[in-house]
């Protein structure tokens, strides 16, 4: 996968957001998580990183999603992935 900065990644994991919890209308910044988005429930976050995974081409480890925290959080282990 190319080089990616962080807006670029922002900006991709915003469409997740808005595919994936189509009620949610509220900002996706790097302190989004899934207690302020209604319709993220552990189902929806299963299906949240796999199609992160899918997105960036990257896999993630059971200890890397379960110790996230926001979306910030996610940004930096894309980063690291991806080589940045």
């Amino acid at each position: 996968m190319k080089l990616m900065d962080q807006s670029a990644i922002l900006a991709r994991l915003t469409e997740i957001v808005r595919t994936l919890f189509d009620e949610y209308d509220g900002p996706v910044d790097a302190s989004l998580n899934a207690k302020a988005v209604k319709q993220w429930d552990s189902l929806a976050n299963v299906q949240f990183m796999v199609l992160v995974e899918q997105a960036f081409k990257v896999r993630f480890t059971v200890s890397e999603i379960t110790g996230l925290k926001n979306v910030g959080e996610l940004m930096q282990v894309i980063q690291k992935k991806l080589g940045h």
